[in-house]
């Protein structure tokens, strides 16, 4: 089958791998018909290389039709459409039964210290193989896998699987009182889907940053204010003079690792993906360091005794906090990978109605699962907004 292969930094191809099948009692096996491409992905293009191996297959967002389930499957069947989370987690552990799917006791990868596998995310979380492919092998798919209809396009649920629970949780954890205030850092394809549930969920102001002319102008076609970081506004005082002076009731960093204006950062990251590669895992593991710029900005634009969610990506082991500001400013921090199948319930019902989030028109780009290496490149350079491979 064609798969998209991980071989260096900014090297993906798609290569002809065997296709997998049933290991375990628990695995189905689907055929892929759409795969999100991720800012996550991103991620193993540029920062985590030292975590990644040549001829691993990337990707966590897939969705399919099951054409095999392992004996203990009994929920599933051939010829069942699914969305598939991007983590792997059984259901029925300490934490999956308090929602907390990413720590799932069953699948953590003990050796690396790390939560819950995922798919197509570095040996970090295991080294599944991932979504960009033709098929796709599920483990704990008694549980994982979501059921869809049958008759709707793919991309009305394709975002189930990272998008929309990933932008769900990020603004449950803001904690948006109400007619509060929500800041937006970044409105690439998280922010930009934390900006629409907020205000539906009754937000009195979404403000949304970022740097991208298209992704503001979208953002304020769906009744966002938008700010200009590049210096074209000074976006503190700007969002303070919206919110009586004080600042953001909540933010949302949807930036993560490698936000812009992080130049130390960003050195230090390229030089730990120069080292050989042993060497380069360690020094990542022990001492990396991310960009905080989209971090500090929000502890800037947080009115006292405000919160703070993070669901852009951090990798970094030796970052410098600003604990002073955080401390006396009385700020909450709530972040993680978002527990998938705690949210489901919660946007499912959207999506079965009028689309008010718009997922069907979501997607920016529809591209072929062979042009994935230039849809990497694209989205690297921010000259898209979410990508689709169809399979």
């Amino acid at each position: 089958m064609k798969a998209v292969v991980w071989h260096g930094k900014r090297d993906v191809r798609v290569d002809e791998v065997p296709e997998p099948r049933i290991e375990e009692p628990t695995d189905a096996v689907i055929r892929v018909t759409s795969t999100g491409l991720c800012g996550s992905d991103l991620h193993l293009y540029e920062v985590l290389t030292p975590f990644m191996t040549p001829g691993d297959i990337l990707g966590h967002e897939p969705m399919g039709v099951v054409t095999e389930v392992g004996s203990a499957i009994t929920d599933l069947r051939p010829g069942d459409r699914v969305v598939v989370p991007f983590q792997i987690a059984c259901g029925s552990c300490f934490m999956c039964e308090r929602g907390l799917q990413t720590q799932c006791e069953t699948t953590q990868v003990r050796e690396q210290g790390t939560g819950a596998a995922l798919f197509g995310y570095t040996k970090l979380y295991g080294s599944v193989p991932g979504g960009q492919a033709e098929y796709l092998r599920v483990p704990q798919a008694h549980y994982g896998p979501v059921i869809v209809p049958p008759d709707v396009p793919d991309d009305r649920y394709l975002f189930l699987s990272d998008v929309l629970p990933t932008a769900y949780q990020a603004v449950a954890y803001a904690d948006v009182p109400k007619n509060g205030t929500l800041a937006v850092l970044g409105l690439g394809p998280i922010g930009d889907m934390c900006c629409r549930i907020a205000l539906r969920q009754g937000a009195r102001q979404v403000i949304g940053i970022d740097l991208v002319p298209e992704r503001m102008a979208r953002a304020r076609a769906r009744g966002v204010t938008t700010l200009d970081v590049t210096g074209k506004d000074d976006v503190v005082e700007a969002v303070r003079d919206l919110t009586d002076g004080r600042g953001a009731d909540s933010v949302v960093d949807a930036v993560g690792m490698e936000a812009h204006g992080g130049t130390a950062g960003k050195l230090a990251q390229n030089l730990g993906g120069l080292l050989p590669g042993r060497a380069a895992e360690k020094i990542a593991g022990k001492a990396g360091v991310d960009r905080l710029s989209a971090l500090y900005l929000a502890v800037d634009l947080v009115r006292r005794g405000g919160t703070i969610s993070v669901s852009g990506v951090y990798g970094g082991m030796a970052d410098p906090m600003p604990m002073l500001t955080l401390f006396d400013k009385q700020i909450q921090l709530r972040m993680g990978q978002a527990n998938v199948r705690r949210w489901v319930p919660d946007i499912l019902p959207l999506l079965a109605g009028d689309d008010p989030l718009g997922a069907d028109d979501f997607a920016t780009h529809h591209l072929r699962l062979d042009q994935a290496p230039d849809a990497y490149a694209m989205f690297q350079r921010k000259e898209t907004g979410k990508v689709v491979l169809r399979v």
